[in-house]
């Protein structure tokens, strides 16, 4: 079977690409786990010039990256050419990491009367298999973050990559291979595989011992219950959809009309929404003034193309399904364009629609936003509560708004893992303070990110060494700290 790199204008084959056979996944995880050793050898300094060189060879490889990407996916040179600088600086980033140490969670208590020596640290979990996402094909795909941070962590990478963007994926794997090899160390220490039966065989391989996926609460529910009944079950790292629900207070609305509605009606269709951070549902008090200024903007916005064809089709049947539900008009329309293009929306109605159709608290895929209108505090309040597990959850307030604004955001904190107060969440930057994740069915893991330097702890594991020998204890571990990493001795913070 082929794999068909499609161009997303214009819907005609570009280039094909053989799907994976089961045998030649049994050969990658059998290649990947036999490539943990000289991971583990290269030690943080090793990797952190791998991932320095990777990142080296996407960045020299820009335009032709961004060429077939563009052409897969319609999502314009200049988002794409910034999205390679991201994951090439997200590589960087983890290479920081490294250097820094901490990661390794380095911990000493030195025999006394009542307990023996132990040293304790983190290792890698394994081989790792990752899924890429339809809506960033370098962020979230071959080369991003869940690759960088297994590889940081000295795990080899197993990448299935997207349908909607194979040439890219592999255009990807070349680079990182090449900066592999300007490392010192094994091509093969990231792997590609094309086809969903190659995923499923990904998922089940008893050598994969974690997963990380960024796509549909469908296919993502289906592997994590692939994951978590296997006869040894891993871990399994889903972002899966968010509603990323934002709401503006009587004085915001008040205050801030215009500027809030152009901000919001940007975020809502930066990248045709297609982003996961994108808010889904808005929720403002009752009055015309914000919907008829976002309504004003929304008129404006050509029609715009999604990803695929399949993207484009639960669009149009998700925009559909919501349009036809009692209490809920369209409020204003993009201008439409041709057959393979979509027209933005933007829904209003009532916040008591919620109770007539869990629908409403699902995401919409695309360009379109669901403005709710409430009447006092606590129905405000009732809504808010009744959103599923989300990525992110917004607040425009004003000062004065104080109590309503500590209410609202006690709830918020329930339902989300990035708090956003008075800007929209479109727009995830890359630190070490960032947090990626959310209660189900935003994330399966919420104590988890995908994004940001805490990612590498997905993908490592403690270990005690219990009276080890000296001349058996790894080099972290040791007492005169060879590494010269940070570390807690005796419950003492020590740094190098």
């Amino acid at each position: 079977m082929t794999v068909w790199s499609i161009d997303a204008r214009s819907g005609e084959r570009r280039r094909g690409f053989p799907t994976t056979g089961a045998e030649e996944v049994e050969l990658a995880c059998r290649r990947a786990d036999a490539l943990l050793p000289r991971l583990e050898e290269a030690g943080p300094q090793g990797r952190a010039a791998l991932l320095e060189a990777m990142a080296d060879a996407l960045d020299h490889r820009v335009d032709a990256l961004v060429a077939a990407a563009d052409a897969e996916t319609a999502l314009g040179v200049g988002r794409l050419t910034g999205e390679v600088a991201r994951t090439s600086g997200q590589l960087r980033l983890f290479a920081e990491v490294l250097r820094e140490g901490a990661f390794l969670d380095v911990r000493l208590d030195a025999a006394d009367s009542v307990r023996p020596d132990l040293r304790r640290m983190n290792i890698p979990v394994g081989v790792v298999g990752v899924f890429s996402a339809s809506n960033f094909p370098f962020a979230f795909s071959v080369g991003g973050g869940d690759t960088a941070s297994a590889l940081a962590a000295g795990c080899p990478v197993i990448v299935k990559a997207h349908s909607l963007h194979p040439e890219t994926s592999e255009l990807t794997l070349a680079a990182l291979r090449e900066g592999a090899r300007t490392a010192g160390l094994p091509a093969e220490v990231v792997q590609l595989v094309h086809g969903r039966e190659a995923g499923t065989a990904l998922v089940t391989h008893p050598l994969v011992r974690a997963v990380g996926f960024t796509g549909s609460i469908p296919a993502g529910r289906l592997l994590y219950d692939l994951a978590k009944s296997r006869p040894e079950p891993i871990p399994f790292y889903g972002e899966l959809g968010s509603l990323n629900p934002l709401i503006v207070t009587p004085g915001a609305a008040a205050r801030r009309t215009e500027e809030i509605a152009a901000g919001l009606v940007a975020s809502v269709t930066l990248g045709a929404g297609q982003f996961c951070v994108k808010p889904g549902l808005v929720l403002a008090p009752r009055g015309d003034a914000l919907v008829e200024a976002m309504a004003r903007h929304f008129a404006e916005l050509g029609p715009q193309v999604l990803l695929g064809d399949g993207i484009r089709e639960s669009f149009e049947a998700g925009a559909g399904e919501r349009e036809a539900l009692p209490g809920l008009r369209v409020a204003a329309s993009g201008r439409t364009g041709g057959d393979r293009e979509v027209t933005a929306r933007l829904l209003t109605g009532h916040v008591s629609a919620l109770a007539a159709s869990e629908l409403l608290l699902e995401e919409c895929f695309g360009p379109m936003t669901v403005v709710l209108a409430y009447d006092d505090e606590e129905e405000l309040l009732h809504a808010l509560a009744a959103t599923p597990g989300n990525l992110t959850a917004t607040l425009h307030s004003e000062p004065e708004e104080e109590k309503l604004a500590a209410r609202l955001m006690a709830v918020m904190r329930a339902r989300a893992g990035r708090l956003v107060f008075d800007a929209y969440p479109t727009g995830v930057a890359v630190g070490w303070a960032q947090q990626h994740g959310g209660p189900y069915p935003a994330t399966t893991e919420p104590s988890t990110t995908s994004v940001g330097t805490a990612a590498i702890f997905r993908f490592l594991r403690p270990v005690v060494y219990q009276n080890c020998p000296t001349h058996l204890l790894p080099e972290a571990l040791r007492d005169d700290n060879p590494w010269r990493l940070p570390r807690r001795v005796n419950g003492e913070l020590t740094l190098p």
